[in-house]
């Protein structure tokens, strides 16, 4: 490695306490600080939040935590890509500044006894499926908001009602934190990138396509002038289940910031789906515009 690629590499940290004290003396530099959360195996998707945060602050920091707190016992965690090292290189091409790296000890003490919970929006969809889901992202990001101090943190769409939930803690407790949410960045082919998207087998992949495929057909449908979610619901199912391994979880056509259900469609909307293709869980979702 050369030393100017040396001098790309973002500065590990593991610590929580040096986290906040490095980022203490930049904001007494005046510098502007943005966040970019993740669980790292990072992808497209979360190096444009970070080229975002690059472009638009002084200073960028990428957490790369498995987060324990949001998985359920059944879920996961254990098989959770973790690719760190990979991370980091995929970031030194960008220049990031720091990633955050920290152990679960370290972010959860021995003792540690605190939790977040959000109502309303976390309640819906997600929040049934995964009903812990949603107290440990808000755990987790309240925590990264905290010990980073950043000015704005930067997610993807392609987890919108994530984004929703955060936001309502944000105002709920008065966090001084902005939110920016970027558009989904997807394969040629149309499949959300996802950290997820790597267990699906060749077949699964394929069949994968008809999230995308569903959402299309909601926008044309709607952007056509269909005002019943019932007929939107029936197109989407059919072509899903086109695919012989795609279980449904939920299609969800819902105001674009409460997420309450809609059944007669008015003014913007955003359509959610989750689908189990084979033993993998896919999200996705479209926000469509109503002329």
């Amino acid at each position: 490695m050369t030393s100017a690629e040396e001098e790309l590499k973002p500065y590990l940290v593991v610590d929580p306490h040096e986290m906040s004290e490095r980022v203490d003396a930049l904001r007494r530099q005046g510098k502007r600080i943005g966040l970019v959360p993740t669980m790292g195996a990072l992808h497209l998707g979360h190096l444009s939040l970070a080229i975002a945060a690059k472009n638009e602050c002084d200073v960028t920091i990428v957490s790369d935590f498995v987060n324990p707190t949001q998985f359920a016992p059944n879920e996961d965690f254990d098989k959770y890509p973790r690719t760190l090292d990979a991370d980091i290189d995929l970031l030194s091409k960008i220049g990031t500044d720091f990633i955050f790296a920290p152990s679960a000890n370290a972010m959860y003490p021995r003792g540690f006894d605190a939790s977040v919970r959000v109502g309303g929006v976390s309640q819906l969809l997600e929040g049934r499926f995964r009903p812990t889901h949603f107290d440990g992202v808000c755990l987790v990001v309240l925590k990264l908001f905290n010990i980073t101090r950043a000015d704005v943190a930067y997610f993807g769409q392609k987890d919108y009602q994530q984004v929703q939930v955060v936001k309502k803690m944000v105002e709920d407790l008065n966090v001084p934190i902005e939110i920016e949410m970027l558009p989904i960045i997807r394969e040629r082919d149309g499949l959300a990138m996802s950290s997820r998207n790597r267990y699906l087998s060749d077949e699964e992949r394929k069949e994968s396509l008809v999230l995308n495929k569903a959402l299309d057909k909601a926008e044309e449908l709607i952007k056509g002038g269909e005002r019943e979610s019932a007929v939107v619901y029936d197109a989407m199912r059919k072509i899903i289940e086109e695919a012989k391994d795609a279980k449904i979880d939920y299609m969800h056509i819902g105001d674009p910031k409460s997420l309450l259900e809609m059944e007669r469609i008015s003014g913007n909307v955003a359509v959610l789906l989750a689908v189990r293709v084979g033993e993998t869980r896919l999200i996705d979702n479209r926000l469509i515009e109503r002329k």
